[in-house]
């Protein structure tokens, strides 16, 4: 009989009191990597008894379906009757208004929580794949707004508002934060209302999840300005430093990264001016030039930065 791992950890060796095997899946047979000794034999063949030479034979002869997913409101398990218009055309012309009846009686019989997931999950994807979230993501914010649903958390809100909620803390769990206004823009919620929902989802689901750093936004606003992979570099260890002298501590991450990226920017001989940077990450050029200052002076390159960024203006001009 097949053992599990735990079982496995518990064996002997009865002639070397080894615990260490290793399964000759030609043979059937599990042997001690010791001595050799054969400790099981005729083991169970678990894997599958046909072979496959191309998609298509795959597909024909799998005898299981698409694994199970949150994704979907039913699971991936259930099963339509006549889906797309084209399958009438399958069915003979007596059985036709029987076809009808099915279709319509199985609409009927959906209930008001998958009707409610339904809308929500094809909101969730429309979102994940707007801002370009990863599909593990996507996943747990299902699974999660599911949750919410059963405990009753979204009578009295919309879903729109519970779904931007949930993809917003996550996000910054998955360390690919985007902005309140980003998902305030996607969703089409209005940012006050985006944080109420947030802090008061949060709280019923019991979800601790930690601030965005300025680190995790270098990435993508580094995208987003087609910056090199160099630049990027220099800006994570400009913001590295700047912590080291405890200079952006308690202030707004997306401004602390604009300034790095700035920094960075000009460094690398790659200007870009703060009002570029500023259009991309969302902020004012008051702020990113207030940051920039703090971190400058902090690390006793604001001289350099200066100069630099003078010769670069008057070269482009």
């Amino acid at each position: 009989m097949p053992r599990t791992k735990k079982a496995k950890e518990q064996m002997k060796c009865p002639e070397c009191g080894s615990t260490k095997f290793y399964e000759d899946a030609n043979k059937a047979e599990v042997i001690c990597a010791k001595c050799g000794t054969v400790i099981q034999e005729g083991m169970i063949d678990t894997t599958q008894d046909w072979r496959a030479f191309d998609h298509d034979q795959q597909s024909r002869r799998s005898r299981t379906g698409a694994p199970l997913t949150h994704k979907r409101h039913d699971k991936g398990l259930t099963t339509e009757i006549g889906k797309g218009v084209t399958e009438l055309f399958k069915v003979p012309a007596k059985r036709r208004s029987q076809y009808f009846r099915l279709r319509k009686w199985q609409k009927r019989l959906v209930t008001s929580k998958d009707r409610n997931l339904s809308f929500a999950l094809g909101e969730l994807e429309r979102l994940v794949s707007f801002l370009g979230l990863p599909k593990t993501l996507h996943e747990e914010v299902a699974e999660l707004y599911e949750k919410a649903l059963l405990k009753g958390l979204v009578r009295g809100r919309s879903i729109e508002s519970i779904i931007a909620s949930l993809v917003y803390s996550l996000a910054r769990e998955y360390k690919s934060p985007r902005t309140l206004a980003e998902i305030a823009q996607a969703s089409g919620i209005p940012r006050r209302e985006l944080g109420r929902t947030y802090r008061y989802i949060s709280r019923k689901l019991n979800m601790r999840i930690l601030p965005a750093t300025a680190e995790s936004y270098i990435p993508r606003f580094s995208s987003m300005l087609k910056l090199k992979d160099k630049t990027e570099v220099r800006a994570l260890k400009i913001l590295r430093k700047a912590m080291e002298k405890d200079v952006i501590s308690g202030k707004g991450p997306c401004g602390c990264a604009a300034a790095a990226i700035y920094i960075a920017s000009v460094l690398e001989h790659e200007h870009r001016t703060q009002r570029e940077v500023a259009d991309v990450v969302g902020v004012t050029e008051v702020t990113i030039r207030n940051r920039y200052k703090e971190i400058a002076r902090a690390l006793n390159i604001e001289k350099k930065v200066d100069a630099m960024a003078k010769e670069m203006e008057e070269k482009n001009k």
